[in-house]
């Protein structure tokens, strides 16, 4: 997920500098979107390896 997210970022700068501004701004919002999912996803997955007692590998 935090692969897709970087990669819509790359598109939204790549579309901001041939100057595809509403490509831009769709690309950077898919993107920070993502990168809120892959942040949620993250919490709750070290809460419940916490709860569940493992080691980190």
């Amino acid at each position: 997920m935090l692969g897709w997210s970087l990669m819509f970022l790359v598109l939204a700068i790549i579309a901001g500098v041939f100057g595809f501004g509403g490509v831009a701004a769709a690309s950077a919002d898919i993107a920070q979107i993502l990168f809120v999912v892959f942040l949620v996803l993250l919490v709750v997955s070290a809460i419940a390896g916490a709860i569940r007692g493992r080691k980190p590998m």
